[in-house]
C-alpha cells in the first residue's frame, strides 16, 4: 500500500481529520494526500505559507517566534502546525519547514534542514532532519517524511505499526 493510501486508512479509521501547513514542500504533501480517491473524507485543509508574513496572517506563528528561532525552527514548525489545526478544526495539523537550496544554507542550518510538527489533541511532536540532494529531492523526502511522521504519530492508537 502506498503511503499517502497508509494515511487516509489509519486517519479515517480512527474517525480523525487531517491538515497540513507546508512551507519547503509548496503543497507536495498535500497534493500526495489527495492524489488517493476519498481522501475528502479525512483531509480537510492543505496551507502553503511560504514567506514569514503569510505564516504569521494565516497561521498565527508569532513574529517574536520568527525573530528569535527562524523560519526554519522546530518552534516554528510547532505554530505552524498548531495553526492550521486551528484554522481547520482538525484532529491532527501537521507541518514542515526547511531549507531546499541550493542557496540560503548556513553552518548551523545548511541546505536540506526540514523541521516538522505533528499535533494531535493536547500532544505534540517535532523532528528534524538533513535530507541530501538537490532542491526536488529535498522537497520529495521533506513530503514522505512528513507523511511518515503523521502516519507514526497515529499508528500506535490504531494498535498496529505503520507499515503492517
Amino acid at each position: 500500500m502506498s503511503l499517502p493510501k497508509e494515511v487516509g486508512k489509519t486517519i479515517e479509521g480512527l474517525g480523525k481529520t487531517l491538515a497540513i501547513a507546508e512551507s519547503i514542500t509548496g503543497g507536495l504533501a498535500s497534493s500526495m494526500i489527495t492524489d488517493v480517491p476519498g481522501s475528502s473524507r479525512y483531509f480537510l485543509l492543505g496551507v502553503v505559507a511560504y514567506s514569514n508574513e503569510s505564516k504569521v496572517k494565516l497561521l498565527g506563528v508569532k513574529e517574536s517566534t520568527l525573530a528569535e528561532h527562524g523560519a526554519v525552527s522546530h518552534q516554528v514548525a510547532l505554530q505552524m502546525a498548531q495553526g492550521v489545526r486551528g484554522i481547520a478544526k482538525s484532529s491532527i495539523g501537521a507541518s514542515c519547514t526547511g531549507i531546499a537550496g541550493p542557496s540560503g544554507g548556513t553552518a548551523t542550518k545548511p541546505v536540506g534542514l526540514v523541521h516538522f510538527a505533528v499535533v494531535d489533541e493536547g500532544r505534540a511532536a517535532s523532528h528534524h532532519e538533513v535530507f541530501p540532494g538537490d532542491r526536488w529531492e529535498i522537497k520529495r523526502q521533506a513530503a514522505e517524511r512528513l507523511l511518515e511522521l503523521i502516519l507514526r504519530s497515529q499508528s500506535h492508537r490504531a494498535g498496529h505499526p505503520p507499515g503492517t
